[in-house]
Parts: C-alpha cells; sequence; structure tokens
C-alpha cells in the first residue's frame, strides 16, 4: 500500500477543502419543511371528501355516494370508510341519517374541530386488539389463579347489572379485559391493552358506538364473555384464545353493520 501514493497529507486534503468551499458548490438550503408522518387511512379518506366537499363537488345537502360505492373508487376497505365518514361527522362536515345516508352540512357557521390525528379507527382499533387480547386470554387460561377467575366473574356480574338497568356496560367490560391480561403477570402487556381499551373513549369511537352500541347488543357480549371466562377457568389455553377470536369478530361485525340496522340517533 505505501506505494500508491507519494505525496504529502495536505496535497491530498487540500483539493477536497477547495472542493467543498469553492463559490460554485451547492449550498444547504433551509426550507421552512415540517417533518412528515404518517397518516391513518381513515385520516387520508376523510381529507379526500372534505376536500372535495369544500370545492362544491359534494353539494350543502348532497347525500354522498353509499359506503360500498365509495370504497370501490377509493380502493380501500368499507370499515376505513366507515371511520371516515363518523370522522368526518365529528368535525360537523355531514350528518349520518340511519336509514336514510350521509349528508353534506353547511359549514359556513360551524368551528373547525378536527379529530385528533393520533387518534385510532375503531374498527382497525378491533383488529389490533383481537391479535393481542387472543394471546392474553390463551397466557390467563395458562397462568390465571383462582382470584383471577372470581376478578372475571364479579366484572361480568356487573355488566350484567348495569345492562339490567339499561345502561351501557363499559365499566364492567373495561374491569374484564383487564383482569385477563392482569392475570399475565406482565405489565407491558396490562398497558398495552388498557391503552387499547381507553382508546374507546375517544371521538370517533364513542360516536360509532352511539349508533350500533345498544342494550340487546351488549346482552350477546356479555354471553362472548362469559365464555371467555369459562374457558381461562377451565384453563384451556386454546378455547380461551378461540372464544376471544369470536369475540373481537362479533365485535367487529356489529360495528360494521348495514346503516340501516343501526338504532336513531
Amino acid at each position: 500500500m505505501a506505494g500508491l501514493w507519494s505525496g504529502s497529507y495536505s496535497e491530498l486534503v487540500l483539493p477536497l477543502v477547495q472542493f467543498r468551499t469553492t463559490p460554485n458548490a451547492p449550498v444547504e438550503a433551509h426550507v421552512p419543511l415540517q417533518t412528515v408522518e404518517p397518516q391513518r387511512l381513515y385520516r387520508q379518506i376523510a381529507d379526500q371528501l372534505r376536500a372535495l366537499s369544500a370545492q362544491g363537488e359534494f353539494a350543502v345537502g348532497a347525500r354522498l355516494p353509499a359506503e360500498r360505492d365509495l370504497a370501490k373508487q377509493l380502493g380501500v376497505s368499507r370499515p376505513s370508510v366507515r371511520e371516515a365518514l363518523i370522522a368526518l361527522e365529528v368535525e360537523g362536515w355531514v350528518e349520518v341519517r340511519t336509514g336514510s345516508g350521509v349528508y353534506v352540512l353547511d359549514r359556513s357557521r360551524r368551528a373547525e374541530a378536527p379529530v385528533a390525528a393520533a387518534e385510532w379507527g375503531p374498527l382497525e382499533l378491533i383488529r389490533a386488539r383481537r391479535v393481542v387480547e387472543g394471546e392474553t386470554a390463551a397466557l390467563a387460561a395458562a397462568l390465571g389463579k383462582r382470584r383471577d377467575v372470581d376478578a372475571l366473574s364479579r366484572a361480568i356480574e356487573s355488566m350484567r347489572d348495569m345492562a339490567d338497568r339499561n345502561v351501557m356496560p363499559l365499566e364492567g367490560d373495561r374491569a374484564f379485559h383487564l383482569a385477563i391480561v392482569e392475570a399475565c403477570g406482565n405489565v407491558v402487556l396490562s398497558e398495552t391493552v388498557q391503552g387499547f381499551w381507553d382508546s374507546r373513549n375517544g371521538p370517533i369511537f364513542t360516536r360509532l358506538g352511539g349508533y350500533f352500541e345498544t342494550v340487546k347488543s351488549w346482552r350477546s357480549a356479555i354471553a362472548e364473555h362469559e365464555a371467555i371466562r369459562d374457558a381461562i377457568a377451565a384453563r384451556d389455553t386454546d378455547a380461551a384464545r378461540r372464544a376471544m377470536h369470536e369475540h373481537m369478530d362479533k365485535s367487529h361485525h356489529r360495528f360494521s353493520a348495514s346503516w340501516r340496522r343501526a338504532k336513531a340517533s
């Protein structure tokens, strides 16, 4: 290697320094750019529909195309379109009229109330919960103690009592799912599931639940919770995982039902 270069160090470095400081060299531009963040799919759909409404493509009072037609034109799933429509309703751009359709509202006298960029789509959240909570149910069946099963039973009783009083049993539902993950003995899983469940308090999930959650639907959910509890009590990991998957699938189906089947708002 010694015979490849016979000059001095300065002779090698100086041309590089001169190249970097020559007047014709490119200068770093200080452009006021903002950090680019990936957007949730439902927000991208909502942005398109919002922009079209603002441009007059959808006149005030006009009914938007049906979910299935929007999904086909956009090349996305119907659940993603539904999440976008609910976001637009929360923001005051449209009104969902059950049994009729989704209509464009007059925005001229409405204040902007955007949905937080960090909010998860409800149907996507349910799918994520299916993955994680299927495994926490299986772990609870393998590791849970009698006290954990008792906690699940108390949560179910709380749900049943609230439903009997014609109240949505959200408190008991939260207690049930947290009792399952607590039986796993893993703080990371506990905080993850708690974050999942608490995300349903966001405006999109709350509005969607207002259309599709009823005491009758919650009674069906309570029976699904009992199946999960029974599998955990029997220490049957496969049955516990399967019961949780079925519960999440049915929850997803309830929120994906036809608008004509939604209760009047």
